[in-house]
């Protein structure tokens, strides 16, 4: 019956127990809600769910949009090392990841939860979500020693309201789910009698209400029940094991109900930190006092010992504030007679800053683009402290210098922000030394290094390192030979710093410039498309632009200068005295000519520049070296000694013309000085001068030549007089039967010069074709000169050259045209029917016959006496 009423009082005390939690814990799942306060959220959700049960839904709860989630890569950072919950991020849920043990995760902390944080990117965005675990109740009451019954021994003098402490039973699950009641199994001489500690749990006690009697029950055996309030409840049993003895009759005693103490963390072990004392009324070894500590929950038992002789508690393991920061110790007292007295010791632990701050990377964005703006967030930085208070406390760092700041965000969370524009060019990276210390004596700190790049922006166009550039070639140089090479530099980087060459359509001259050089895209070097001539063509002007491979391109452009440098590649000119091919130019000198008088002055230029074109002026040859001399610089040739009697006539100076260039050029011209007082003089000696320098060596050359001019001649006459004479024939013919009357033509004038030679006259006829060709009238005049007489073998006379020229009038009454007009009367004597084709075969029959005398005359000039020629300015035609 006894034990029927037991287990009936249990079982109704766990379906009271039941209901309660059952209510609770429906209650408790109706409060599973988000909390979204400022970018954080709140999900409440009980311990030991599935892998992939659903927490919640992220992205209805934050606002946001799946394809924000996916194109913003979002993520979960913790910092720890297991991650209990993962992000569906296609469908924005949050889900279970591992297995969520609320005792293991928080122990007796309630409530228990774990934050984390949502990070998105392209913006960054960073989201806070705090998960609470609620307690089920997974965890029975458990006795530290449930297999070793607890032992008492009990004098049988034990007065009644004795008290016994009992083992408390431990429970990890908290709230409803921890332990609540013990109950006591049924006996006669105890009752249960339990105590709440301060943290909300219990311990107990038995208490003796009816004395033993070692005769009746040496022993009783126990049993103490531990029940939680979960639905369904669970128990947890230990057996109490009672021993009576006799005599010992009273109980040690402490003379402190509660020891408080404190202790620093990381204290050294075996320091002494408080000694209880308890006194036994009893004497002998009923009195004997031995003390030891129970009832010690979680790692105490392994951080404290006692002296069971002193009562002293000292360290004996390591103190963390960080894990514990208060112990509860329960002290027992027991004489020898078996009787126990118990105290309690609570040990305070003060904390030392004797953690670092720790730095988590949670996002760093690397390279960042040189154009982006102040306020761009880097780096996200998680930083915590273990430490609390002060020593928790944190402040954050980089070098002042760098164009950065650190700004805090969230709870332990840092944004490092750009604090001002970036400027590859000058700075391509930087080495970012974050330093996070906190506030504690001493303080702690802890630092870590971010290397972040500066990627490039296409800002810089290139740069030329000169304003302009001045080149220079030679001419006449080989196609294709490097000019010049021009050179640009880009302070932007890869593909943007990329330059290219472009040579600018320009026109030289009328010509595109890519007609003279060339430019390569890559070098920059100018080479020449042709051979220049610096006569031509003396400098060229181009633009050069060099252009950068960013997109867009950027260019700038330079005036490139090709200065053509001259070559002596031109000999002097002579301009004056004119070399002809078959004349020869005399200048005259009088025989009463002084010291240095003036001959001629030989003109010469130079089409080249510089000292290429400085000429000097030199005399190779002279009939007589002692009589001229020509200046170097002027080329004037002056006499040295005054003219004799017997000097030659005829004098030959060859003078050499040469430039300054390097090799130098030269060019030569042969002057004639005739040394005479009258023409007739100075032509006789040089006709016998021409002739027999001119044409002695090739007499037979000539012989033939004038064999072939004279036979084709007469042959061409034969053929003209016989064509003439059909013609006349016809003509009249056609005159006879036309009845049209016959008008005689004579030529009103006839021109006439003074000549010598074979021929005192020449004779200059119009050709009448019709009977109205009167308009036709060949007029001639002549020039001459007192100072030059040019001698020209090949046209069989000589012409003499005035300086100032003029005309001769054909005046009516001159003798001239009188004397012309007696020679074509005679002509057309001859000629009975006076037609213009009679007087054109008279006077051609005239000029072959003048041609062919005059011919002989200057084919055979040793056979001819010397002409007689009068002091008068004449000419041969």
């Amino acid at each position: 019956m006894a034990t029927r009423g037991f287990l009936t009082s249990i079982s109704a005390r766990w379906l009271l127990f039941y209901g309660l939690r059952r209510q609770i814990g429906l209650f408790m799942l109706l409060l599973h809600v988000v909390n979204m306060v400022g970018g954080q959220i709140r999900y409440s959700i009980p311990e030991e769910m599935k892998k992939g049960s659903v927490i919640g839904n992220v992205a209805q709860d934050l606002g946001l949009d799946l394809k924000r989630l996916r194109s913003g890569r979002a993520r979960i950072v913790t910092g720890e090392n297991i991650q209990y919950t993962e992000l569906k991020t296609d469908k924005g849920i949050l889900v279970v990841n591992e297995r969520i043990d609320r005792e293991e995760l928080c122990g007796d902390v309630t409530p228990c939860s774990f934050s984390f944080e949502v990070i998105l990117e392209n913006p960054i965005e960073l989201h806070r979500i705090t998960v609470e675990v609620l307690d089920i109740n997974d965890h029975a009451p458990v006795f530290k020693n449930k297999d070793r019954p607890i032992s008492f021994e009990i004098s049988e003098l034990a007065a009644v309201g004795v008290q016994f402490p009992l083992q408390s039973a431990e429970d990890q699950d908290v709230g409803q789910n921890a332990l609540q009641n013990y109950v006591l199994s049924p006996n006669d001489n105890f009752i249960l009698k339990q105590h709440p500690n301060p943290d909300g749990s219990k311990h107990c006690e038995i208490v003796l209400q009816k004395p033993l009697d070692r005769e009746q029950r040496p022993s009783l055996s126990l049993k103490l029940i531990a029940v939680d309030g979960g639905t369904p409840q669970r128990t947890g049993t230990v057996n109490i094991d009672i021993t009576v003895l006799d005599a010992n009759d009273n109980v040690p005693v402490f003379n402190q109900s509660v020891y408080k103490a404190s202790v620093m963390e990381n204290t050294m072990k075996g320091t002494s930190i408080v000694t209880v004392n308890a006194t036994d009324a009893d004497s002998g070894s009923n009195g004997l006092i031995t003390y030891s500590l129970s009832q010690m929950k979680g790692s105490a038992a392994d951080i404290f010992n006692i002296d069971e002789i002193t009562g002293t508690i000292s360290v004996a393991g390591q103190i963390d504030y960080e894990k514990d920061r208060k112990y509860e110790l329960r002290v027992e007292a027991k004489d020898q007679g078996g009787l126990i007295g118990t105290s309690k010791v609570i040990i305070d632990v003060f904390d030392i800053n004797d953690n670092a701050p720790v730095i988590n990377i949670m996002s760093f964005s690397s390279p960042v683009s040189e154009d982006a703006p102040p306020d761009t967030t880097i780096a996200i930085l998680n930083i915590k402290d273990a430490d609390s208070e002060k020593n928790g406390q944190i402040k954050c760092s980089i070098d002042v210098k760098l164009p950065f700041k650190i700004e805090s965000s969230l709870t332990n969370y840092y944004n490092l922000i750009s604090d001002q524009y970036f400027d590859r060019e000058s700075v391509s990276e930087y080495n970012i030394t974050i330093t996070a210390t906190d506030l504690g004596t001493p303080p702690l700190s802890s630092s870590t290094k971010l290397h972040l790049k500066i990627s490039d922006v296409n800002d810089n166009p290139p740069l030329f390192d000169k304003n302009s550039y001045s080149a220079y070639i030679t001419e006449n140089n080989s196609p294709g030979v490097s000019i010049f090479a021009v050179s640009a530099r880009d302070s932007d980087w890869n593909q943007n710093a990329r330059i290219s060459y472009l040579l600018e359509d320009t026109q030289v001259s009328g010509s595109p410039v890519s007609t003279y050089v060339s430019l390569n895209s890559e070098t920059g070097v100018l080479n020449a498309v042709l051979s220049f001539d610096y006569e031509q063509i003396k400098q060229l002007q181009l633009i050069v632009k060099a252009q950068d491979g960013g997109s867009p391109p950027l260019s700038s452009n330079v005036s490139v200068k090709i200065m053509i440098q001259d070559q002596n590649d031109n000999p002097p000119q002579v301009l004056y005295p004119v070399q002809t091919g078959g004349s020869l130019v005399a200048e005259m000198v009088p025989r009463s000519a002084d010291v240095g008088y003036l001959v001629t002055k030989v003109v010469a230029v130079d089409v080249d520049s510089g000292q290429n074109a400085w000429l000097s002026y030199k005399l190779q040859k002279a009939t007589d070296r002692a009589l001229f001399e020509v200046g170097l610089q002027n080329g004037e040739i002056r006499t040295i000694r005054q003219v004799t009697d017997k000097d030659a006539v005829k004098q030959r100076l060859t003078v050499i013309v040469e430039d300054n260039g390097q090799p130098s050029r030269s060019s030569t011209v042969i002057v004639n000085v005739a040394v005479a007082d009258s023409f007739p003089e100075v032509l006789s000696e040089f006709t016998d001068f021409t002739h027999d320098k001119e044409y002695n060596d090739n007499l037979t050359l000539y012989l033939v030549l004038a064999l072939a001019v004279v036979s084709f001649l007469f042959i061409t006459c034969l053929v003209v007089i016989i064509s003439v004479k059909v013609y006349r024939w016809r003509q009249s013919r056609v005159l006879y039967h036309s009845n049209l009357p016959v008008i005689p033509y004579y030529p009103p004038r006839y021109s006439d010069t003074l000549g010598t030679g074979t021929l005192q006259h020449v004779y200059n006829y119009e050709v009448c074709r019709t009977t109205d060709s009167r308009k036709s009238d060949c007029k001639f005049g002549r020039g001459g000169s007192q100072n030059v007489l040019i001698m020209d073998p090949s046209a069989t006379g000589t012409m003499q050259r005035i300086q100032s020229e003029k005309s001769i009038l054909d005046e009516p009454d001159s003798p001239l045209e009188h004397h012309g007009q007696h020679h074509s009367g005679s002509v057309h004597k001859n000629c009975p029917s006076a037609t213009p084709l009679c007087s054109f075969s008279s006077s051609f029959q005239l000029y072959f016959m003048q041609n062919m005398l005059i011919l002989m005359y200057f084919t055979f000039p040793k056979y001819n006496s010397t002409a007689q020629l009068n002091s008068q300015p004449f000419s041969f035609s």
